[in-house]
């Protein structure tokens, strides 16, 4: 090589960053038992190519080879005897330019590569074997993959741009590579493989074919090796439901989602009234993306004529239905409509009407047959779906959304209840819907407000998400029942039978319990409104409700959950006098008024109260006093 030459050379030379070259030490020393994963990596490159190509070609004619066959090629070369063996991947996709090429292929992935590298550690920490599916994926190194199975990848690509020049990178997986001009005259992407001698099993049509059919067999455009195609491109979507098998439906959402999970439901369904449509979707098992998901954006596959208009449409359903993915297909489309067009398109809305209903229905159909499965749904989406209660103005949303909303209850706290269920169970001279809020189920199962619907049997819906708390002021009825908090001092219940009513307490007298009450007064002075006897609590020594016309009481709670300038909000106590505790604080306060148990005792009460109501600012603060009540209670005993 002349002096020239070599200049020219090591002009074109790269380093690779410090996480690139851990990565290939990793890929090339292959940890991993199912190497054939490099396949499927670079073919889902030369389909995301090829997507980007398709969206150019939309709005743009000026492109290279605009009639090009948008597919994926790969061949294997012959080589002479000794030599080693290579396979070529191709595609006709956008295709890069030099500095892309560099970019691309040897600094983006820095990121993804620190990414890879962790969760590697992670999976190394948690168990012997490696499973390359579970790791390897969407991080950006899916291209390095195939340093697993080759000493040398060539990549020679040309831009769709009318002016770009071809180019070459050029890796051994070692700590450098190089970029220099090529002789390629049609647009896309070949890599060139080399293979390793222990790895050249992978130069076999055959064997390059049942990876494809394994991995890529629902890739959207063709996968030819050698002469004959490889995948079976269906569109599944425009087959009658009864033809495709439940595992076909795992594998397209599989490989459209990159999620290894099974889809939580699959939908599945085709109409020409009031619009032709073919849709394929489904409702995912995780509400969050996993690390390795494909499709990090909400939106739905938009074709028309089975050509694909829009990648993630976002048009078709609310916000609040984001979390479903998959395909709509209409012929109603026209071909040629721009993604600007799709949205003001008056076809859309009548689309989304459709898709809307269909997915609500099957949701539908999914809590009433399989209730566990639906459970596991709510674990996942219902604070996506309470969002949209709050924040969607279309009157509409709230009627979608309220039948699927779920509560645990006071008729059974184990499981989950619906809207309609609970009026179903409802006595006939019940008017409303009740529900309490608080921090947890088991901190709204003991609250005092429950004193009355227990004694009357009942049933009360637990509400304790924060989200809960807003939607006590978007929700006041459903199918024209009331919704009420039973925290409302004035709320009116049905009247008990006469037998059941129990007798006025007079174990403590009247002087003892008014001294008692005016020390809860004098002790707690405006932090309460009122202190005032309770004519409906009967195993709760204390309650607090807020006065009559206290406008959005729940907001309180919001305030505490968003920290901004929280006060601790005015409320009424009402006493139990009929409860042992108040009554022995009553003779207490009658016969030893200087007893500091009487005011340690009347702060624990109001300090329990607000936690109880999810309005207490720092429960800890409870602490010291707690202590020196069973300081106290242990002198007591050993007196």
């Amino acid at each position: 090589m002349s002096d020239a030459a070599a200049a020219a050379e090591a002009a074109n030379a790269y380093q690779f960053k410090a996480e690139i070259k851990q990565l290939l030490h990793i890929l090339v020393h292959s940890l991993y038992q199912d190497r054939e994963i490099f396949l499927r990596e670079l073919v889902s490159n030369a389909s995301d190519a090829l997507t980007r190509f398709h969206f150019e070609s939309l709005t743009n004619r000026d492109v290279l080879d605009p009639e090009a066959e948008l597919a994926i090629r790969i061949e294997v070369p012959e080589v002479e005897e000794g030599q080693p063996k290579r396979i070529v991947i191709k595609d006709s996709g956008l295709g890069m330019t030099a500095e892309e090429l560099v970019q691309n292929l040897g600094t983006i992935a820095q990121s993804g590569a620190r990414q890879f590298l962790e969760k590697l550690g992670e999976a190394k920490s948690e168990s012997n074997g490696m499973d390359a599916d579970s790791v390897i994926g969407q991080f950006g190194v899916g291209f390095y993959s195939v340093f697993m199975v080759a000493d040398e990848v060539q990549v020679v690509s040309r831009s769709h741009r009318l002016d770009a020049e071809a180019a070459m990178w050029i890796s051994d997986g070692g700590d450098s590579f190089q970029v220099r001009p090529a002789d390629k005259s049609d647009r896309g992407t070949e890599i060139h493989v080399t293979l390793k001698k222990d790895a050249e099993e992978f130069a076999s049509e055959w064997k390059l074919r049942q990876i494809i059919k394994k991995h890529s067999d629902f890739v959207r455009y063709p996968i030819y090796v050698g002469e004959e195609q490889a995948n079976r491109q269906e569109s599944l979507w425009r087959k009658r439901p009864s033809d495709v098998e439940a595992e076909a439906y795992k594998q397209f959402y599989q490989q459209m989602t990159m999620d290894f999970e099974e889809p939580l439901a699959t939908i599945h369904f085709s109409s020409d009234l009031p619009v032709n449509v073919r849709a394929l979707l489904f409702v995912p098992a995780k509400r969050e993306p996993g690390i390795l998901a494909s499709r990090k954006e909400p939106g739905v596959m938009l074709y028309s004529h089975n050509v694909l208009i829009q990648d993630y449409c976002t048009d078709l359903l609310p916000s609040w239905l984001g979390f479903v993915d998959g395909v709509v297909d209409s012929e109603d489309l026209p071909l040629n409509v721009s993604r600007e067009t799709v949205q003001n398109n008056r076809l859309m809305s009548q689309l989304g009407r459709t898709i809307r209903k269909r997915v609500l229905r099957e949701l539908g159909q999914l809590a009433e047959k399989e209730p566990e499965k639906y459970a596991g749904f709510w674990r996942e989406f219902s604070r996506v779906l309470k969002e949209g209660l709050a924040t969607d103005m279309d009157p509409q949303a709230k009627e979608d959304i309220l039948p699927l909303l779920r509560y645990h209850s006071s008729a059974d706290e184990t499981a989950l209840t619906s809207l309609d269920s609970y009026i179903e169970r409802m006595p006939a001279d019940q008017e409303a819907i009740y529900y309490v809020l608080g921090d947890s189920v088991r901190s709204v199962a003991n609250s005092p407000h429950l004193d009355p619907f227990k004694a009357r049997n009942l049933e009360v819906l637990y509400w304790t998400e924060p989200l809960d708390t807003f939607m006590a002021t978007v929700i006041t009825e459903y199918k024209d029942k009331p919704i009420k908090n039973v925290d409302d001092a004035d709320i009116e219940l049905p009247e008990q039978p006469e037998e059941e009513k129990e007798e006025e307490e007079t174990a403590v007298s009247d002087k003892a319990y008014n001294l008692f009450v005016g020390r809860c007064v004098t002790t707690l002075g405006d932090r309460v409104k009122e202190v005032r006897t309770s004519k409906v609590l009967k195993s709760s020594p204390v309650r607090l409700v807020a006065p009559d016309g206290t406008p959005n009481r729940e907001m309180d709670r919001i305030q505490r959950f968003l920290n901004q300038n929280y006060e601790v909000p005015q409320r009424i106590m009402e006493l139990n006098r009929r409860h042992p505790l108040v009554l022995d604080l009553a003779n207490l306060t009658e016969k030893q008024p200087d007893s500091d148990l009487i005011n340690l005792a009347i702060e624990q009460l109001y300090a329990s109260a607000l936690v109880q109501e999810g309005l207490h600012p720092n429960p800890a603060e409870m602490l010291p006093r707690i202590q020196q009540l069973l300081e106290m209670a242990a002198k007591a005993v050993n007196k």
